[in-house]
């Protein structure tokens, strides 16, 4: 099951109290002040890992307590420091914080960590508060509470080329011909219901790009029509749009406009994206002429999915060198 969002709450343990006591010898019978620190509680930390995909687990489990701080005691001992809780989520989820939505991380990066909620610091015992004005503190300080959050989780399918089109445009079918991936294909609309990734590789090279087939667009797309904008948002993280239309189309230019209108109600950024234009499943029209700047391609076939294949290649290698540029000049 793919799942996108989540809503969870958590709880950062609270830190422990310090320690008020006293040591008294025969040398030192007024005692002197032995109370010990308390630990410091445990915090809720976010960690992005390449090894999820979605965020079931979140969805399940969607209350996280870290551990409190032990107290602190008499002969200076000082309470231990309560566990973290580390919460896993699929790469490219931001996390915002309820209500307000104000965005607390952006987990794009494996192995990264970020602290959702941060442990409360443990309480002075009485031998820390010692000072010259005050030589025998009578009192320890408590511990400071955990942060508490409610969190939003929002995945966003990081991936170098989207696929975009209508339903039933032959997005699915060119992903399994340029890739291991195998999503649902069927000759009804709305067979992909979720994103699904495929890694294609270039012929003869060590190169590859991860490519990422998004659920069919429709026109209003973007006020809630067909899946809505649901899916919408995993397009933002994508770095090049294979725009794909039937060859059995009758007006291929409109549909891509179409398809482009939805993109950039939703959000202007989208349709600045370089883009590949395809004219998909040309083995039903072998007489079709592709628009001017098109490519044509039969996934079944293999007709022109090698040019497809190459095309996206010099469009991400110059997206790819302009960055480096942006870089080097930033630098």
């Amino acid at each position: 099951m793919f799942i996108d969002e989540a809503v969870i709450r958590v709880k950062a343990g609270d830190g422990g109290r310090g320690c008020c006591a006293f040591e008294r010898s025969r040398q030192n019978p007024r005692g002197r002040p032995s109370g010990g620190n308390g630990g410091r509680g445990g915090s809720v930390v976010v960690r992005a890992s390449c090894q999820l995909h979605t965020l079931q687990d979140c969805s399940y489990h969607r209350h996280y307590e870290a551990e409190r701080g032990v107290h602190g005691r008499g002969s200076n001992w000082t309470g231990a420091n309560g566990d973290d809780v580390t919460i896993q989520v699929p790469l490219g989820t931001v996390v915002q914080e309820l209500p307000g939505g104000r965005v607390l991380c952006d987990c794009v990066r494996d192995g990264e960590e970020h602290v959702a909620a941060k442990g409360g610091r443990g309480g002075k015992g009485n031998q820390a508060l010692m000072s010259q004005a005050n030589r025998y503190p009578q009192s320890a300080q408590p511990g400071q509470k955990g942060e508490m959050r409610t969190l939003r989780l929002t995945l966003k399918v990081l991936a170098d080329v989207g696929l975009v089109g209508r339903p039933n445009a032959g997005k699915s079918t060119f992903l399994t011909r340029i890739s291991r991936a195998r999503p649902a294909i069927a000759d009804y609309p709305f067979t992909t219901k979720e994103p699904h990734l495929g890694i294609a590789t270039f012929p003869g090279t060590y190169e590859s790009i991860v490519v990422a087939d998004i659920p069919g667009l429709i026109e209003d797309s973007h006020k809630g029509r067909g899946l809505g904008i649901r899916f919408l948002r995993h397009i933002e993280r994508t770095r090049i749009l294979a725009v794909m239309v039937e060859c059995t189309s009758e007006d291929p230019q409109a549909d891509a406009d179409m398809l482009l209108g939805e993109l950039r109600a939703y959000s202007p950024l989208l349709a600045e994206k370089p883009m590949v234009f395809l004219l998909t499943k040309t083995d039903l029209e072998p007489d079709v002429t592709p628009p001017q700047g098109w490519l044509g391609i039969s996934s079944v076939s293999g007709l022109g999915v090698s040019e497809a294949l190459a095309a996206l290649r010099r469009a991400y290698a110059s997206l790819r060198d302009t960055t480096d540029t942006a870089t080097a000049g930033d630098g």
